[in-house]
């Protein structure tokens, strides 16, 4: 079943997550129409390589017209004509953007998944979810909606003084100029009544709009400190749970639009102060109350003009490395990585190109780092404004490259304090404008980065990425890993969960989360509050083995991603059951039963056991040789299965494996998955195909290890003995479990 159809039967509290990703970005339309199309491509390959999304942009759009000559809805047409032109206006001229987009809506999809698999939403996402609260979002709109409507009363109510000012202007100007004969005259006696009774209405209707200015000027003051600048902050938040596999990141552009029109709102109001001041010069009076309060206005305009748009200035996309697009802010020197700042205020008029610039580490103390570092290519560019971001300006570093300064003597300063993955870094970014007389400063930074200089790195760099954005807020606490605080257990097995459907697509249950915990802290792990410490989960080996925690669990999603994702997505793995579990499990189940479990001895090892009955009522359990990438190269894990054999006392080979647990027929199960036609397993055996146990059975000494039966030749056996399965409960073996 394709995905869109799995997202089509969710609940309808699940499919109101579904309908928040799409948007005019990417219309639900499309993902309807070309949903099998859609799923087929390789999008996050094209989010990271222009000419890979140019050519599935034309492919997109080519399909687009295609199943419009087919649709024989005269309305649908007419829609998928207008989608189809949007797009192109859009994407045209960056087609990865399209790309991008795409991918993450596919990705957030098989999260939503995910969560209806486990049926309970994490302490997190929880907490995420009510701080975009649909409520919250219509009280800004409203309240933003409020503020721009009574500003642009305020424009009328301005040039209703303006006119009436040149009423007043007009006949008093025209009373000056008459004679002095006439001045004492009951008709200038009236005029001057008047005129008088006009300067009334004048200083009343001053008065009224000043006070007016004043109040939205304190409530736009009050909605920037009490909504605007902590929705800010909470997407902020958001985007740091995003960045470690979180929810999909979405709500920036309601927040470009919050901002914009609070700055147009400003904006107008500065407008509208000084055509104020222009009237003043015109005609004042005693006691006007334009001299006497704009100045203060004045000033409360342009600060609040200035610190919302330096707190528009964001990092939209995170420092990452096109090589690994669901690990952001690990950088490797040498390799070329991208991120994007963002304006999220449409400026009515820029004076000059809108300069950034990027700085690594700036104003970093001295000795807090034991290696320093400097941007290779040029780190300036010019904003520019985008289509796709609804006219706002943006720019996009897309080949930016580290490279380690080099130390006199070899001296790195505060070297061995930190690993080099717990070290932590920041890229700033600064620009410098002037808007309508307002010079504006810039600043910016991305989230603490790692810095890696090889590859194996990776895995460590990730655990502090993780550990960073799960614990804190702070955007830049560079000496966070001097003393890392402790993570709860509940929100910490939602982060691993997270790994699991980002790279493999689907997340973990709660089975397998409890199993997970008790391989950290034994039976604890039912308790959510448990604390665990940053040593325990990335730096402390597991006690008996040469990893960490950490280390082990990532090289299980790396062997997932690369050779188990059909098996994992088809939830026939069990995973983390330990040998005991796995043995009370299978005990009273049919012989041949059996299941499959991550390896606990080997890093990135996944092995089966089944289950056998004697004759005389005794229970076995056989397990296999863990297989890792190298073995799993060479043959699909479904298809080892299939041909999976055990010689025993010379017997013609047989497969042992009869039912998946708990009673699930093996062809039945893992049919759909094979990838090659059955291999004739007589007279020869091709030893890089089938997976062989010889084993004894015995029952007067122990099983041992024993070479086939001819007729294969010496060359043969010994190139099949290379790739030997053992039964591990049952023999000596170098890879007991």
């Amino acid at each position: 079943m394709s995905q869109w159809k799995q997202i089509q039967q969710l609940e309808i509290r699940l499919l109101e997550h579904v309908d928040y990703l799409y948007d005019d970005n990417f219309p639900m339309d499309i993902r309807q129409t070309l949903a099998s199309w859609i799923e087929s491509q390789d999008w996050d390959t094209a989010a990271n390589d222009e000419s890979t999304a140019a050519v599935l942009f034309t492919n997109l759009l080519s399909q687009l017209e295609k199943a419009r000559s087919q649709e024989q809805n005269f309305l649908q047409r007419h829609n998928m004509k207008m989608i189809q032109q949007q797009l192109q206006v859009k994407y045209m001229s960056n087609p990865a953007v399209m790309a991008r987009v795409i991918s993450s809506c596919l990705r957030e999809e098989q999260r939503i998944l995910s969560s209806a698999c486990t049926q309970e939403q994490g302490p997190l996402e929880k907490s995420l979810q009510n701080s975009v609260a649909f409520e919250r979002q219509k009280n800004m709109d409203n309240r933003v909606g409020v503020i721009r409507a009574n500003v642009q009363l305020m424009d009328q109510a301005v040039k209703y003084i303006e006119d009436m000012q040149d009423d007043f202007d007009f006949r008093y100007k025209t009373l000056q100029s008459r004679e002095s004969t006439d001045r004492n005259s009951d008709t200038m006696k009236q005029e001057v009544t008047r005129l008088q009774e006009m300067l009334n209405r004048l200083d009343f209707k001053r008065k009224e709009i000043v006070t007016k200015i004043d109040v939205v000027i304190k409530e736009i003051d009050d909605l920037m400190t009490s909504q605007l600048n902590p929705e800010l902050q909470d997407w902020k938040r958001r985007q740091q749970i995003a960045a470690i596999g979180g929810p999909l990141l979405t709500g920036l552009d309601q927040l470009q639009s919050w901002f914009t029109l609070t700055a147009q709102s400003l904006f107008q109001i500065k407008r509208q102060l000084d055509k104020l001041g222009e009237l003043v010069v015109k005609v004042t009076y005693e006691s006007d109350p334009i001299p006497l309060q704009k100045p203060q206005m004045e000033e409360r305009v342009k600060y609040l003009i200035y610190h919302l748009i330096r707190s528009s200035f964001v990092v939209e996309k995170q420092p990452c490395m096109p090589t690994h697009p669901q690990k952001p802010l690990i950088i490797k020197t040498g390799v070329q990585f991208t991120t994007k700042v963002r304006l999220l205020v449409k400026l009515p008029e820029v004076d000059y190109q809108l300069k950034v610039k990027t700085t690594f580490d700036k104003d970093l103390p001295p000795g807090r780092v034991s290696r320093q570092f400097f941007i290779l290519t040029n780190n300036t560019k010019v904003m520019d404004i985008e289509d796709y971001s609804n006219g706002c300006l943006s720019v996009e570093f897309r080949h930016l490259q580290l490279k380690e300064k080099k130390y006199i003597n070899g001296t790195k300063g505060n070297e061995g304090l930190l690993s080099v993955t717990e070290e932590l870094h920041s890229l700033s970014f600064e620009a410098c404008f002037t808007v309508q007389g307002l010079t504006i400063d810039l600043e910016t930074c991305s989230l603490p980065l790692v810095v890696i200089s090889n590859v194996s790195q990776l895995p460590g760099g990730w655990a502090s990425v993780m550990w960073y954005n799960l614990q804190t807020d702070e955007p830049r606490n560079l000496g966070f890993f001097g003393n890392p605080p402790q993570a709860s257990w509940s929100q910490l097995s939602e982060v691993l969960s997270w790994q699991f459907s980002t790279l493999a697509g689907r997340g973990l249950n709660k089975e397998q989360l409890s199993m997970l915990g008790e391989k950290l802290f034994g039976q604890h792990a039912s308790c959510s509050d448990y604390q665990v410490s940053w040593s325990k989960f990335s730096k402390e080996n597991i006690p008996g083995k040469t990893f960490s925690f950490w280390m082990w669990l990532d090289s299980i999603l790396e062997l997932i991603k690369k050779h188990l994702l059909p098996v994992w997505n088809e939830n026939y793995i069990m995973g983390f059951v330990s040998k005991e579990m796995e043995r009370t499990l299978l005990k009273d189940r049919e012989p041949g039963t059996f299941l499959l479990r991550f390896s606990e001895s080997h890093l990135g090892g996944i092995t089966f056991t089944w289950v056998e009955h004697s004759e005389n009522g005794d229970v076995k359990f056989n397990s296999v040789e863990p297989y890792t990438k190298n073995r799993l190269s060479a043959l699909p894990f479904a298809d080892i299965i299939r041909d999976y054999k055990v010689i025993s006392d010379g017997v013609v080979p047989e497969n042992p494996l009869k039912f998946l647990y708990p009673d699930i027929p093996k062809d039945e199960a893992f049919g759909r998955l094979y990838n090659s036609q059955p291999s004739k397993v007589y007279p020869y055996i091709p030893s890089i195909l089938i997976p062989i146990s010889v084993c004894s059975n015995s029952s007067s000494t122990p099983p041992s290890c024993q070479s086939p039966e001819p007729p294969m030749t010496p060359g043969e056996f010994n190139m099949l003995n290379e790739h030997l399965c053992f039964d591990i409960d049952t023999m000596s073996s170098p890879y007991s479990e």
